[in-house]
């Protein structure tokens, strides 16, 4: 079953065809990791996570290789550690550890490479080197910038003029620039900043020089996949492709660009320079990550998605129901988990999820009005398969009901107290003390079902 997926350069859908189906490759913009990232940052992790998913499905595992980059020097990473006069390795060593606890909480799988800027200074200066030599680049004050006039193929990503790029985007005013677009590939370090040696002069590298070293060291020259969120076209993506262009003789660096739509709150972007940001840290305190995962996914992945308070609660309810379902089938052995053909060619049809998740659901209402043994047991084989090719239903449906919520409410071992205190004073007859517990548990939002063979409960 083909692959399609909508390249922003060509502004179309195509037929992915890998250069060698043995080694299909793509490359994500990671984090930069000076704080904790917030939801919106999480849209790229979780809709690409989903494409390596869809790719290791139609390509073997073992013959897709995944980067995800982990920025770790950067103009915000230096003034963090700066305020707490810790080295760089200091700030960026916890919140990458934070970034992958908060990836796994949310489904997303470990890339197959995570190349960090730090670790890829000799190739970014190798890179730059070849850049001078044949006159894209050229020094001033210390700096290593990028001509953009000598690449004629600048803008081709965004299919937008120069001039308008530079309008709607932050870029540098400096007076060593020869051309005001032109980039910085290398800068000379502050007082007590990071650097290193190199042959235009100590310093540190561009955060647009990191992406095409890092990709050219580990996964070719040409990649079939770049992705990112569509804040990074212009210019980020653009800069990575001028330099890497030109650094290979004209080589494309990637055969397909996909990238992402914002999330709103509102009518406003989320970004952290508008304040209006929501930390994944504090919403997992809130929300089980796989409610978090299927709100990311409930749009398709180019469209913009609102992120709101009613957009998780509906979601929650929906996780809840289907993990009811899959309760109720607990002793009903699955099939072998193949997913069904039609969710399959949704995820095919460049990341359709919205069709997916419908046809997931489909799924689970005839798994809830299936009589007959041979049909639940092929049901359970094809949701459980789902699950795993989306990231999700993969909780034991009784401890997802028993999940600790927010830090003011009880703990799961707390509530099964309560809850065979209330059984117990049943089986005394004690209906005063069982309606008081009973009180007490509707007032923590906890649904009980008693059923013969005792009481089960969930978060409501």
């Amino acid at each position: 079953m083909t692959i399609a997926l909508y390249d922003t350069r060509t502004r179309r859908k195509r037929d992915f065809e890998p250069a060698n189906a043995k080694e299909v490759t793509m490359y994500l913009c990671g984090p930069t990791v000076y704080s904790y990232a917030h939801i919106g940052n999480f849209r790229p992790a979780v809709v690409f996570d989903l494409l390596f998913r869809v790719l290791r499905q139609q390509y073997g595992s073992e013959h897709v290789v995944y980067a995800r980059n982990i920025t770790d020097v950067d103009d915000k990473i230096n003034a963090a550690a700066a305020e707490q006069n810790v080295d760089i390795s200091v700030i960026t060593d916890k919140f990458t550890k934070i970034y992958r606890e908060d990836s796994a909480a949310l489904g997303i799988l470990p890339p197959s490479l995570e190349p960090t800027a730090t670790g890829h200074i000799e190739q970014m200066i190798a890179l730059i080197s070849r850049l001078l030599a044949t006159g894209h680049a050229y020094q001033a004050e210390g700096h290593v910038l990028f001509s953009v006039k000598s690449f004629d193929g600048y803008g081709k990503l965004s299919g937008r003029d120069l001039k308008d790029m530079l309008a709607g985007a932050r870029v540098e005013i400096a007076g060593y620039k020869q051309d005001p677009a032109d980039f910085v590939l290398w800068k000379p370090s502050g007082t007590n900043e990071p650097s290193w040696d190199s042959p235009f002069g100590p310093g540190r590298p561009g955060w647009h020089t990191e992406c095409s070293a890092m990709i050219e060291h580990n996964l070719g020259t040409t990649i079939d996949i770049h992705a990112g969120g569509q804040d990074l076209i212009f210019p980020h993506h653009e800069n990575e492709i001028a330099q890497s262009m030109c650094a290979h003789d004209n080589v494309p660096l990637a055969r397909f660009w996909l990238h992402n739509g914002f999330l709103d709150l509102g009518s406003e972007k989320m970004s952290k320079s508008l304040g209006n940001v929501k930390l994944v840290h504090d919403l997992l305190k809130q929300w089980p990550g796989e409610v978090l995962r299927f709100a990311l996914l409930s749009a398709h992945y180019r469209s913009p998605l609102e992120w709101t308070a009613e957009l998780l609660q509906r979601t929650q309810t929906v996780l809840n129901r289907y993990y009811g379902t899959l309760r109720r089938l607990a002793d009903v052995a699955a099939d072998e988990q193949t997913a069904p053909s039609g969710l399959i060619a949704a995820l095919h049809d460049d990341l359709n999820t919205p069709q997916a998740m419908a046809k997931l659901s489909t799924l689970f209402k005839q798994a809830n009005q299936a009589t007959e043994l041979a049909d639940k047991q092929r049901l359970k084989g094809q949701i459980l398969a789902s699950g795993q090719l989306l990231g999700l239903l993969s909780h034991d449906p009784e401890g997802w009901f028993k999940q600790d919520g927010s830090a003011d409410t009880l703990s799961a071992r707390e509530i099964d107290e309560l809850v065979a205190a209330r059984l117990s004073a049943r089986k005394n007859k004690d209906w005063a003390e069982a309606d008081r517990l009973r009180q007490q548990l509707n007032e923590l939002k906890i649904i009980v079902e008693d059923g013969p063979d005792g009481s089960i409960w969930r978060r409501g």
